[in-house]
């Protein structure tokens, strides 16, 4: 999908208030694409949502309410934009938390629920649609803190947050990891691909639990990079013909890379498909 073929696609973006989601949509829409901006709040959304019709039309962009943590909510966000009736041609998996303890209202472990499950569902029922519009591309990001996980530890998923706040961030990256991967497995000769980035070290608001007077240090110690910067390597997933064969794989930097030989590992992937559509209540499916 070149540039060119840009003008006249939809695209879903979740987590597009602020960050790299808005960076991901302002950019998406420079190039024609009319653009959902999958978020929790509409008032948080409106300045992102005015700045782009502003610059390209009321049709350019819509507001589609969706918390990643309300299994409930995600239904209903899907069905929405289902009912509408548009195709959809670019799904960008972008929000995510860190840094906060809790549950989902469903009961998992908050990062993970909302990181990867409310994700998972929300492709899955995204997944008809795409295909029947398809060529179609669908970006999840990840990060490179999937590293930090050897594994998913299923046994703790149903439980609050734990102390080690980047450990249970970098199990539902790896997630991400997994899930991309298995879905390109089963998208095969569809049409539609699937790819992992690594946005690199962004300063954006997924640092908004961290006590403002230490960020800037924070940021200038990790070597961070701007929200511009960070959507680099979803855009060029999303939109370069240079990516179209080479579905399932994990990009940073414009380029790809190889994961962590967890993010590598076939049968940890079915399994977690597995464990997800009953997660979620889903029919199992075909492996």
């Amino acid at each position: 999908m070149s540039v060119a073929d840009l003008a006249g696609k939809t695209a879903i973006v979740t987590g597009a208030t602020a960050g790299i989601g808005r960076a991901t949509a302002v950019a998406l829409c420079a190039r024609g694409v009319r653009v959902h901006l999958a978020c929790r709040s509409e008032e948080k959304t409106r300045p992102a949502l005015d700045e782009l019709r502003r610059a390209h039309g009321d049709g350019a962009a819509a507001f589609l309410p969706l918390d990643l943590a309300d299994l409930a909510s995600v239904r209903t966000a899907a069905q929405r934009f289902l009912d509408g009736g548009e195709p959809l041609h670019l799904l960008i998996n972008n929000a995510g938390v860190a840094g906060i303890r809790g549950l989902t209202k469903d009961g998992f472990e908050l990062t993970f629920g909302t990181n990867h499950l409310g994700h998972f569902l929300f492709t899955l029922l995204l997944l008809d649609r795409l295909k029947a519009s398809a060529p179609g591309r669908i970006v999840h990001v990840s990060s490179k803190s999937h590293g930090l996980a050897r594994g998913i530890p299923f046994h703790r998923l149903r439980r609050r947050t734990g102390p080690l706040l980047m450990f249970d961030y970098g199990v539902s990256k790896l997630a991400n990891n997994l899930f991309s991967a298995e879905l390109a497995r089963r998208l095969q000769g569809s049409g539609v691909t699937s790819y992992a980035v690594h946005p690199g070290v962004v300063m954006s608001e997924i640092w908004r639990p961290m006590p403002s007077w230490m960020r800037p240090l924070w940021f200038r110690l990790r070597g961070m990079v701007t929200n511009e910067q960070g959507a680099r390597t979803s855009l060029y997933c999303a939109t370069s013909p240079q990516v179209e064969g080479h579905s399932g794989r994990y990009y940073a930097d414009e380029r790809e890379v190889t994961p962590s030989r967890a993010s590598q590992d076939a049968a940890l992937a079915r399994r977690l498909w597995e464990w997800s559509e009953q997660a979620c209540g889903l029919p199992t499916s075909a492996p």
